[in-house]
Parts: C-alpha cells; structure tokens; sequence
C-alpha cells in the first residue's frame, strides 16, 4: 500500500490524515479536493483556514457548526457590517476560536471579499485564475511527496495576489490548504479510494 494510507473498517483506503474521526472520515470522502465554485463556500474556507493557523484542521471542523452560527453562516455582506460590538460578542463566544487578530481579520476580508467581487465579477473566478497547471503536479502522490507541498508556486502567488488587494491570514500554506480542500489540485493520495473519482469531477468542472 502506497505510505501514507490507511484502511478503514470498511477496507477502503484512505489518506493518512482523517484517522478514524467518522467527522473527519466523512470530510475526506465528501468534501475535501472536490471543485467548488460557489462564492459562500470559498469564502468560508478562507475564513476556517485564518482560523486553523497555529491549529488542527479537525479542531476547526469540530467546531464548524459553531462557526457558521457565529458568522450568520459566512454569508459576506451580512459580515461586513459587522461592528465592534459584534467583534466583543464574537470573543465571548466559546464555540468558535476567540482570537481577537483572526475575527478581526476575517471581517476585514468579508469587505475586501466584496470589493474583490466587484472588480472581478466573482470570488470564484479570482481564486480559479490561481489553478496550477498539470505539469507542475506531482505525477504520483504519497506521504513524502505531499509533505514537500506545504506551499507551491500557484498558492504564494494567490497569497500576494489576495494581500495586495488587502487581505489578511492569507499566508501561501493558508492559500496551499485552501486549493486542496476546495478542489484546485486533487491531493488525495495515489491509491486513496476517491482520488480517481475527485479527478473525474476536476475534469467535468466547468471553470468560472
């Protein structure tokens, strides 16, 4: 078996990294490396990323749920009128992770977001102009191969690109983290039982 992969009771073979979490198990086969396109979605998982930076991913997807009830499900222009009272109701909150610098920094971006969409016609559009070609992809993907993709070409140019348009916590490994899970490189493991079906759908997707 390819290293890095793990067989579930199911005896399907999975990335290493969702363990046996039915919730993370669940985010591996359903969501993440799938193509999306939907504005709400994206910006989430920008948000989520901001605030996972010094965390686990499986600490933020616990909590989830709570974030979205927190952030009036990430819909931007709602978040974008938030005030500071909304930043001190955010910091009692102990369902979310309350850290001052990150929930100001992603209210920050719920403005910038809109300003982005403005310009460009669609967040979606912007981040999908970031989309690595084949040739710079790893032709085969095990556990060493993609601890070397913290950070790519593709994800430090989407990080300045976003910060030069005033963007905060959108470092290139947070850019990196984002393509994975919302489908602009499939980095499932070679040999994970959904990589061939996640390229299927990269290749079906119709890009904005």
């Amino acid at each position: 078996m390819n290293e890095g992969l793990l067989s579930g009771e199911d005896r399907l073979a999975r990335c290493w990294w969702c363990g046996s979490s039915p919730l993370y198990v669940d985010y591996h086969d359903e969501e993440w490396g799938r193509p999306v396109d939907d504005d709400r979605r994206l910006f989430e998982k920008l948000c989520l990323e901001a605030f996972q930076s010094g965390l686990s991913w499986n600490t933020i997807l616990v909590k989830r749920e709570n974030f979205r009830a927190a952030f009036d499900n990430f819909e931007l222009r709602e978040m974008a009128r938030y005030d500071g009272g909304q930043v001190e109701r955010l910091l009692g909150d102990a369902g979310i992770v309350r850290h001052r610098g990150k929930i100001e920094a992603v209210l920050h971006n719920a403005q910038a977001a809109l300003e982005l969409i403005a310009a460009e016609g669609s967040l979606a559009k912007f981040v999908w102009g970031f989309e690595p070609p084949a040739a710079e992809r790893p032709k085969r993907l095990d556990r060493p191969t993609l601890g070397g993709l913290g950070k790519t070409p593709a994800s430090t140019a989407l990080a300045k690109a976003l910060k030069n348009r005033g963007w905060k916590f959108v470092g290139p490994t947070t850019a990196y983290a984002f393509m994975q899970s919302m489908g602009l490189v499939n980095d499932h493991l070679t040999g994970c039982h959904v990589r061939a079906e996640i390229e299927a759908e990269r290749t079906d997707f119709v890009r904005p």
